[in-house]
């Protein structure tokens, strides 16, 4: 059990996430399930990205090919470190008559084909939510009805989510005119970082302070 930023999680085993959910429906009043998504724990807590705060601003250098920012067939280098457990299915639960909010979680034993059991048959509403977590992530919820890909093509190759997947893809789509289809290639545009990968503190104030004193306003 676990309770930062005074949000309540609920970790379990893969054996007992059936039966969690199903008393946490029937014996605690969390009656639906709004949301089932995957997690991919591979370089959880790495940083790269500068968080230290000048008047400058922060720092935007990014070295080494971290996770999602290599070529397709390259493997991830620096902070990619390999965690225990690196794939976990998350279930956001809401009582709407206690006016409770929960978050049951539990990671998969196998990381080369992640296993959790479908949540389908205690909130059937989780349908398209576990569809894409096997989309993105590749997690595979055991009993569900009917798990296939629902947002990438359904020749799209690998889990788009996964931290070991490249930014840029493996492969673009055009239409070709003269062949009137559309047609495959291999990317060509360079790795990339878009967003930052850390939380950082407000660095207004400090900035303001810095540029000041540059200015000699403050001594």
């Amino acid at each position: 059990m676990a309770e930062p930023r005074g949000e309540l999680t609920l970790e379990v085993s893969p054996a007992a996430w059936l039966a969690a959910a199903r008393a946490l429906r029937d014996e605690f009043g969390f009656e639906q399930c709004v949301d089932v998504s995957g997690v991919d724990y591979l370089s959880y807590g790495g940083d790269e990205w500068s968080t230290d705060v000048s008047s400058e601003g922060f720092s935007r250098g990014v070295e080494g090919k971290s996770a999602g920012r290599f070529r397709w067939g390259e493997s991830p280098n620096g902070d990619a470190s390999t965690p225990e457990r690196r794939f976990a299915a998350v279930a956001h639960l809401l009582s709407c008559q206690h006016n409770h909010r929960l978050r049951l979680k539990t990671f998969a034993q196998n990381d080369d084909l992640p296993v959790v059991g479908s949540l389908t048959s205690i909130w059937p509403g989780v349908n398209w939510f576990e569809r894409e977590a096997f989309d993105l992530y590749g997690i595979i919820f055991e009993g569900h009805p009917d798990l296939r890909r629902i947002l990438t093509d359904y020749g799209f190759v690998g889990y788009p989510f996964r931290k070991d997947f490249p930014l840029i893809g493996n492969v673009e789509v055009r239409y070709d005119a003269e062949k009137k289809r559309v047609v495959y290639e291999p990317v060509s545009i360079e790795p990339r970082v878009g967003v930052p990968r850390v939380i950082r503190d407000d660095a207004r104030y400090q900035t303001a302070v810095g540029e000041a004193a540059q200015r000699g306003e403050v001594k």
